[in-house]
């Protein structure tokens, strides 16, 4: 493998090729991010299988970051990387003049996994375009121009996601944002009433992942579905991060039993080798908004033949390698092993939570997590915070991760909160 690194990345030393990357992301990249990242301790990655990562040093880690999300079926999957290769030698993007073949199929083998009638989807490159994809379908689809949004969600970036999203440190810089958005409590079916009768749509994660992976009581997905029927709004659920397998479902507006009118989805649809994104609504709402306009919307990668065979090959071995139960399985084993950590260290971690394999921990204060995650990223274990709650720290591991893996990554979690409480005590 060192005479692939080289040939990749040049015949430098590890301490040069680490210098050399961060003089780049310094200079060229993001110099605050860059020094954010040298002062944890983050090595340079090179390689990576399965649910582990290289580092310049030949160094191994298991992946609990997990790529936020992306690495559903662990990185560089075989089946999915074939695929790839196959279609790079029949042709790599489509000139969208053409039907194609590749475009058709993935669309299909995503209706025939996404819940009841859910069936015409649109196909970009990744969350945020998703999800700007789904409010535009919403207003051209109802006439309407209100969004109702949960705070402390996150959908991403883009001004119009962003203005859905709920935390103002990511918001504030760019107003002006998109009007006629307004928030909710996430979790409360009770404060949906009266706030859906002008609006277009209500987008919620069935799971808040950056929010501080915060899990509803069963039931929370029905009364929205039932207040946006009453009110003739859409339900649009942004399952970005909790779909395809993740939280121990096919796709978390499951565990309601729920079909939403409009469904987003990205970062594991490639099974986290291209970039893939998708948006899926019932063949009605579709026919209402684009049914005599169909350039409306449109993406000049979107939909590609590589990311389409991408998508393809990682629902068939979503399906075919039993990922959603395994997702389960371990999910419950990290949860009671996160919780053991939690009982034995009270006065750094306060709560332990999640559904599957998208896992909280949420400490008493924001200050550990400092100790904490570089601590595990000394014993091989790698983690992140939650975007919107700098206080929980997120453990979401490929869906192929081992019995023996999640005992590992425990450990290593032990190993942190134990080196925070002992550096820090009771803060």
């Amino acid at each position: 493998m060192i005479e692939e690194r080289d040939a990749l990345y040049g015949a430098a030393s590890p301490a040069a090729l680490a210098e050399e990357t961060y003089e780049n992301y310094r200079r060229y990249v993001n110099p605050s991010l860059a020094r954010v990242m040298k002062l944890s301790g983050s090595p340079v990655e090179t390689r990576a299988h399965g649910c582990t990562v290289w580092d310049q040093n030949g160094k191994t880690y298991l992946d609990f970051a997990g790529g936020y999300g992306v690495f559903t079926l662990g990185h560089t999957n075989a089946r999915v990387v074939e695929a790839v290769r196959a279609q790079l030698d029949l042709i790599a993007l489509s000139g969208k003049t053409m039907f194609d073949p590749l475009l058709g199929r993935a669309a299909k083998r995503l209706a025939e996994l996404t819940p009841g009638d859910l069936q015409i989807s649109f196909w970009c490159n990744s969350g945020t375009e998703a999800v700007e994809g789904a409010m535009k379908l919403a207003r051209a689809a109802t006439g309407r121009t209100k969004i109702l949004a949960t705070e402390g969600a996150f959908h991403g970036k883009t001004l119009g996601a962003l203005s859905a999203s709920g935390r103002e440190t990511f918001r504030t810089p760019f107003r002006p944002l998109l009007d006629g958005v307004a928030h909710v409590p996430f979790g409360d079916a009770a404060a949906l009433e009266g706030k859906l009768e002008d609006a277009a749509a209500f987008i919620v994660e069935p799971v808040q992942g950056e929010g501080g992976v915060n899990v509803p009581e069963p039931g929370y997905l029905r009364a929205a579905r039932d207040a946006c029927e009453r009110a003739g709004a859409l339900l649009v659920a942004d399952e970005v991060q909790t779909g395809l397998g993740r939280c121990g479902y096919r796709f978390a507006s499951e565990r309601d039993g729920v079909v939403p009118d409009v469904m987003t989805l990205a970062k594991g649809l490639s099974g986290g080798v291209i970039p893939v994104g998708a948006y899926i609504a019932r063949a009605a709402v579709w026919e209402r908004a684009y049914g005599k306009a169909p350039l409306l919307h449109t993406s000049t990668f979107g939909g590609n033949p590589i990311a389409c065979a991408a998508a393809i090959a990682a629902m068939n071995v979503l399906e075919e390698d039993g990922l959603v139960e395994n997702a389960r399985v371990r999910g419950a084993q990290l949860i009671a092993g996160a919780r053991e950590v939690a009982n034995a260290y009270p006065a750094v971690v306060r709560d332990v939570r999640g559904l599957g394999l998208l896992v909280g921990v949420e400490l008493t204060n924001e200050g550990y997590g400092g100790t904490i995650i570089p601590e595990m990223l000394h014993h091989g274990v790698t983690a992140a915070w939650t975007l919107n709650q700098q206080r929980v720290i997120r453990l979401e591991p490929p869906l192929v991760v081992t019995e023996e893996e999640v005992r590992v990554a425990i450990a290593a979690l032990r190993a942190g909160v134990a080196a925070a409480y002992e550096k820090l005590g009771t803060l």
